[in-house]
């Protein structure tokens, strides 16, 4: 890895440099350089300004360094959303190192594969997290040995040659695991680590995808891909340095970091918490006084929404909020947040978190029925899934894409990363999407999430969209089942607004005549926490239920009442 000098830069905004091509170092320091008393991070209990940060940042590398992790190796990053976390991703910009963002939700299953197919040389965790969060048995369990070993010296771990340390943050540290204040003294027997040993073609992170339906592959970006598409992202949204942007979702989400990337492009303010909570996250933004909300996906927007405190938050701050969903639940979170204003996005890992954003600008039918257009740097176009034939403006067809912030490859996985690009490079992502002749992009769902109903297509978000539009819906998911005559069948599983009650014969009912019959669902089950990867519903999980649950001959009571105060995604 060769180092860089960082470019003259006149003011904190980057946009006007999206040309450039930055390590995430050279950006997040000449913001610092520019704004260095400015808060650049806010959690509840902590902020930190740029100055700050970069400083503590400095000590992570040299953490980093003693672990062993320099100069291109991988260490995975096991954190909640916090100062530490942000620290040591940056951290290891500065140093060269490749961080892993592991999902705190991971058992030992997802923790041993990642810490394998990444060749992690290091696990970072916390002591400081409660039930039904404790990281520190299940990474024991996890990896087998550790427990027995001296954190003294290097692990030894037959099934994980690579690994060599696990660090637990806070106060006491697990049997076989490194404390901080040990790993403090380790570093000072160093040098101070450089300022920035990385290029801008050498890869930031390995983003691991959900895993939802096989075994997650980690998505390799570089710091050029990744600190392109974060300055798009705040030149769509018009960030200046004085916005607070509060986002809630997970740090090990591409989305995530990619947002707090665009706010750092800008000088401007992050903040965020541990994890969701609706009373806190009120209590938050009552007092920081976003200008941004990027809640992004409804099980966290209207579990916001609907918390008894929402109706006191003053939003007269907010000019932005982002979200992701159907027409029906776009309206509903617009009317909410207005006269702010409710943009749209697609995206997903492989493109580096978002691929199109809403323009603030845009008509408020174009904010409520399309994704808008691609960011700077990206091309799209819609193709015939089976002979990938380039397909006309309005015709639906599956996404696919090419530019500057697309992932690198799937890690170790070429043969993988081959079968999704075809010959002129575009990546296709497996979604079912259209184009219009201004460029903007509508999702109607994943192309596997299309049901084959006795021969008919279903797309499960048409369905989805339609329930949802019931006022006694807040939200619905919808998955085919197996069925000796039709092939496969839709049903629906449904959570309910607050207060609301319904019968599943209701349900089935709203939508006889309304929708094609072979759209209808055969069964509907009422829930009120959803199977979650880190911020995705797990559908397959939802299909397996019902599966079971019918071939078992089981029946639901066909009713359901809602909690009066809503209930957590």
């Amino acid at each position: 890895m060769t180092g860089t000098t960082v470019p003259p830069l006149a003011t904190a905004g980057l946009t006007e440099s999206y040309g450039r091509r930055w390590t995430y170092a050279q950006m997040f320091h000449a913001t610092a350089t520019a704004r260095p008393d400015h808060p650049a991070v806010v959690f509840p209990g902590a902020v930190l300004t740029y100055s700050e940060l970069w400083e503590r940042a400095g000590r992570r590398a040299s953490q980093l360094r003693a672990l062993g992790v320099e100069d291109g190796k991988t260490f995975g990053l096991m954190l909640p959303n916090s100062p530490q976390f942000v620290e040591l991703f940056l951290g290891a910009a500065r140093l060269g190192a490749i961080p892993v963002p592991i999902n705190i939700r991971h058992k030992t299953y997802e923790i041993s594969h990642v810490c394998r197919d990444g060749d992690l040389r290091a696990l970072v965790t916390t002591s400081q997290l409660d039930e039904p969060y404790q990281l520190g048995p299940v990474v024991t369990e996890a990896l087998p040995g550790l427990e027995a070993s001296d954190p003294t010296k290097l692990l030894e771990l037959g099934e994980l040659p690579h690994l060599r340390h696990v660090v637990m943050l806070g106060a006491t540290a697990d049997a076989g695991m490194l404390d901080e204040s040990r790993l403090d003294r380790m570093a000072l027997e160093l040098p101070p680590a450089p300022h920035d040993q990385a290029a801008p073609d050498d890869p930031i992170m390995y983003m691991y995808t959900s895993g939802t339906t096989s075994m997650a592959k980690g998505c390799v970006f570089t710091h050029d891909a990744f600190t392109a598409n974060a300055i798009g992202t705040a030149q769509r949204f018009d960030v200046t340095p004085d916005d607070r942007c509060w986002c809630p979702l997970p740090m090990f989400h591409v989305a995530a970091l990619l947002v707090m990337s665009a706010v750092f492009s800008r000088g401007a303010t992050f903040i965020s918490q541990e994890r969701f909570e609706p009373g806190e996250a009120v209590a938050l933004c009552a007092a920081r006084r976003p200008t941004l909300l990027y809640p992004l996906f409804p099980t966290i927007t209207l579990n916001f929404m609907q918390h008894p405190d929402f109706s006191f938050y003053d939003r007269r701050d907010v000019r932005a909020v982002c979200n992701v969903s159907p027409e029906s639940t776009q309206v509903q979170i617009q009317e909410a947040f207005s006269p702010a204003v409710l943009v749209n996005a697609y995206g997903m890992t492989e493109v580096c978190g978002t691929l199109s954003y809403s323009r603030l600008d845009d008509s408020y039918e174009a904010r409520m029925r399309t994704c808008g257009p691609v960011l700077p740097g990206w091309e799209a176009k819609i193709v015939d899934p089976l002979t990938g034939a380039r397909l006309p403006h309005g015709v639906r067809g599956e996404l696919a894409t090419r530019g500057r912030s697309l992932f690198s490859g799937y890690y170790k996985n070429p043969e993988q990363t081959a079968a999704t690009r075809d010959a002129d490079g575009f990546f296709h992502t497996g979604d079912l999407c259209s184009m219009d002749e201004h460029g903007f992009i509508s999702f109607y769902g994943r192309l596997r999430d299309v049901l084959k109903v006795g021969g008919e297509n279903v797309s499960a978000r048409e369905v989805e969209a339609f329930l949802d539009s019931h006022p006694g819906i807040k939200l619905s998911q919808v998955v085919g089942v197996p069925d000796d005559r039709l092939g496969e069948v839709p049903v629906a599983f449904v959570e309910l607004s607050p207060g609301a009650r319904l019968r599943e014969e209701d349900a089935i009912a709203y939508c006889r005549g309304r929708i094609a019959s072979f759209k209808v669902p055969r069964h509907v089950r009422f829930v009120t926490e959803w199977p979650m990867s880190s911020t995705k519903i797990q559908k397959f999980r939802l299909r397996e239920q019902m599966i079971q649950e019918l071939a078992a001959g089981t029946t639901s009571d066909g009713a359901y009442a809602a909690p009066p105060g809503g209930h957590g995604g």
